[in-house]
């Protein structure tokens, strides 16, 4: 088959020495940063973004990718051991994976996780090779009317779903998407919400927004906490096998199996991510159980770790697709990594895979190595990597402000940059401290510009009449899901709120 045949000249590229090095490199980074409590991916991500323009593309995006799944496996870890998830995406693994180690099984734990996101992420990854034809076919249907209705999607997909509260999510989203509009309109030439600023009239790059919202804000989130207990890592790790018997192979391997499932679908729809799908695929097995004659939730079952870790990965690694195919970002991370595309002057999509064939499958070859490197540098070696919470914290995210400066004054060289890194990331500071989510913000920030092109586009086709926007059947069909997702939400809200009133 042609996709095969395309992916072994990825490999072919990703297998260079240069490129393979990248590989473990953002894996190694990943999985380092993953494994500090607060910390992500998205913090990595972003700040690797204004520090790699000196890379090519393909060398950039691998190691990019490596970072984003590494960044799964440390947020892992963490929930497993010290019952502290880097992200919301690792909030499920904590419920068994947890009371696992305090059991004395953390052995076992770690290498249910490490089996189970390399299962979730290598059937995604199979998946996006197959079915990257069908998505880019689809996304060359795509008008104006359909980017903008894709665009409305994701903004009220994202805004409703990832938080609590619908109003803080949409209020991010605003903040974002009010950010994006700063600066000199390109069609009429005209001053928007400069305030008569020269330093504004290119408007506010999206990488300073990055690095301030998820690098910036998040140490001075972390500065503020009070300091918590924690317990003793050492009493909870324990020794013993770093693998899982016959089994507990036989008992996770349905849960891996039921985990990809659920996690896959999530991986295309803007739902904010991971967080979703780990917590549906936890649900389901929390039910499974109870028809048990001898359940095991709440006594360290590891089906109640296996599931949302291979959910978690499968649904990251369809995002990529999604993200390469059509340009749609998912999650916050892959909102940054749609900002790395940008400032390469590269725009996922069907022109992607033409004009940049050979990078667009290096990357995806490079997701099968990032997972089996993954699995290496996991399986027998994940406690060690907990050993990165005796670094200090002053030092540590000392460090991390640091590079938020350097990277910012290495992309602009202005001081007016750097003011604004601070003032937005005190914002994002805010966010964090009240509850407000900062995927929809990423969102707003990324798919902003194409929304505002695309409805000035479609409405200048339509000489003004509106319902070019709802005019095709792709248009109606994203708005119907749109209706769905609303509908969902209010539902979830109202049955919560009933819930409290009980």
């Amino acid at each position: 088959m042609e996709q095969l045949d395309l992916l072994l000249q990825g490999f072919a590229g990703a297998l260079t020495p240069i490129n393979l090095l990248w590989v473990v490199v953002g894996c190694l980074l990943g999985t380092a940063v993953g494994v500090l409590p607060g910390l992500g991916s998205s913090m990595a991500v972003a700040l690797l973004l204004p520090m790699t323009f000196a890379l090519d593309p393909t060398a950039a995006f691998i190691l990019f990718s490596g970072v984003y799944f590494g960044g799964l496996f440390g947020d892992s870890t963490m929930a497993i051991l010290l019952n502290t998830p880097g992200q919301a995406s690792a909030i499920a693994s904590t419920f068994e994976g947890h009371r696992m180690a305090k059991a004395g099984r953390a052995p076992q734990a770690l290498a249910t996780a490490a089996i189970g996101a390399f299962v979730g992420g290598m059937v995604a990854s199979v998946l996006v090779v197959f079915l990257s034809p069908t998505l880019v076919a689809l996304s060359e249907s795509f008008g104006p009317p359909e980017f903008f209705a894709l665009a409305l999607f994701a903004f009220v997909a994202t805004s409703s779903v990832v938080s609590d509260n619908v109003l803080k999510g949409l209020a991010a989203l605003v903040f974002g998407i009010g950010i994006t509009v700063i600066g000199v309109d390109g069609i009429s030439g005209l001053q928007r919400y400069t305030l008569g600023a020269p330093q504004l009239f290119d408007g506010i790059s999206l990488v300073t927004v990055t690095v301030a919202v998820l690098a910036f804000g998040e140490v001075l989130y972390v500065v503020s906490r009070v300091r918590r207990d924690r317990e003793n890592l050492v009493a909870m790790s324990g020794g013993g096998r770093p693998f899982l018997n016959r089994k507990e192979f036989a008992e996770a391997a349905p849960a891996w199996a039921r985990g990809t499932v659920i996690g896959l679908p999530f991986g295309v729809i803007p739902a904010g991510g991971s967080e979703v799908p780990t917590f549906l695929a936890y649900s389901a097995e929390r039910r499974l159980d109870r028809r048990r004659k001898d359940p095991q939730f709440g006594k360290g079952a590891i089906r109640g770790l296996a599931a949302p870790e291979a959910a978690g990965n499968a649904t990251t690694g369809m995002a990529m697709g999604a993200l390469l195919a059509l340009g749609l970002p998912v999650s916050a991370t892959a909102a940054i990594m749609l900002a790395a595309f940008r400032q390469y002057g590269l725009q996922p999509g069907p022109l992607l895979f033409e004009k940049n064939a050979d990078m667009v499958w290096a990357l995806l070859a490079s997701f099968f190595l990032a997972m089996v490197v993954l699995l290496i540098i996991n399986m027998p070696f994940a406690q060690l990597w907990a050993k990165l919470l005796l670094i200090p914290k002053p030092y540590l995210y000392g460090a991390i402000t640091l590079f938020c400066g350097l990277g910012i004054w290495a992309t602009s060289g202005a001081v007016f940059d750097l003011l604004v890194l601070f003032v937005i990331g005190v914002v994002g500071f805010l966010m964090r401290r009240y509850d407000y989510p900062v995927a929809p913000l990423m969102i707003g920030m990324v798919l902003g510009p194409l929304a505002e092109t695309s409805l000035r586009d479609a409405l200048l086709s339509s000489v003004g009449d509106p319902r070019v926007l709802a005019s095709s059947p792709i248009t109606i069909v994203i708005y119907a899901l749109l209706l769905v997702v609303v509908a969902l939400s209010v539902r979830g809200a109202v049955r919560k709120r009933a819930s409290r009133d009980l």
